[in-house]
């Protein structure tokens, strides 16, 4: 084959690459775009990805803390995509722009905070911070509402009856789902979940909140090789802990409540 014609392929092969890049960031290439209230807190600078980049390269032994920084899972972290970089890495280690406390949960066993504004939830015990999560909340046009919820059903392998995989025909995955709301539209009612799902830096669900489910991506994108972030499996286990978990549909009296505020970023 002639030099000029590997040329020309290697050049399509970079283009398509980047074209890949930008269709899965569902056009959105620049997180640097996505402003958070406690962006403030950390300085930092846009840099966009190489091909050679991954988390662990950029972030170094901060990699989760850089990706939370960024509302961002592994499988959106493409070439082409720009993404915050703080400039003092050790800055962002444990990274959450969520309180440490809420006095106003203090009475519960179990307490989920969903800010739309930081696209972050936290996840309290009587009022103290047990853990958090970046998530991705409702596109404009489908948000999630803000308000007081209570959980009041779970299911472990939950499909959605509306949304398709992208290019396929087979139901969007809604694992370790849990059902907060259910709405009455005029032609339907409309159920609310927290579920694992993609995780890309910005909105981009129809009305649920999702938090980094790897095992689902692997298992229909094939990608991360190895899942590691399984926060959608830790809240679900978490706010189920005391039920009987048989992974299928079902009522939950009196779950955990659920708040969420906020105005989303986009």
């Amino acid at each position: 084959m002639k030099p000029f014609i590997l040329i020309g392929i290697a050049l399509l092969a970079s283009l398509l690459l980047n074209f890949r890049s930008v269709a899965a960031a569902d056009a959105i290439n620049s997180l640097c775009d996505v402003h958070y209230p406690s962006d403030s807190r950390v300085e930092w600078e846009c840099v966009q990805l190489k091909r050679k980049d991954s988390p662990y390269r950029l972030f170094g032994k901060y990699w989760r803390d850089g990706l939370r920084f960024n509302r961002m899972d592994r499988r959106h972290f493409l070439a082409g995509m720009w993404i915050k970089v703080p400039k003092r890495l050790e800055e962002i280690k444990g990274f959450t722009p969520m309180p440490a406390t809420y006095p106003d949960a203090a009475q519960e066993p179990k307490f989920i905070l969903v800010d739309q504004s930081e696209m972050f939830l936290g996840a309290y015990e009587y009022g103290t911070l047990v853990f958090s999560t970046p998530v991705a909340v409702g596109i404009d046009g489908h948000r999630v509402p803000n308000g007081s919820f209570r959980i009041d059903a779970a299911d472990r392998r939950h499909e959605s009856s509306i949304y398709p995989v992208e290019g396929t025909d087979r139901p969007y995955p809604m694992h370790y789902g849990l059902r907060f709301y259910v709405e009455k539209k005029v032609d339907a009612w409309i159920s609310y979940w927290l579920h694992g799902r993609d995780v890309p830096g910005h909105p981009a669900s129809h009305g649920c909140i999702g938090l980094y489910d790897e095992e689902m991506q692997r298992e229909y994108y094939h990608e991360p090789r190895k899942p590691l972030l399984k926060d959608a499996k830790r809240l679900y286990e978490w706010a189920v802990a005391t039920k009987r978990q048989t992974g299928k549909f079902r009522y939950i009296n009196y779950g955990p409540k659920v708040l969420i505020i906020g105005t989303p970023p986009l």
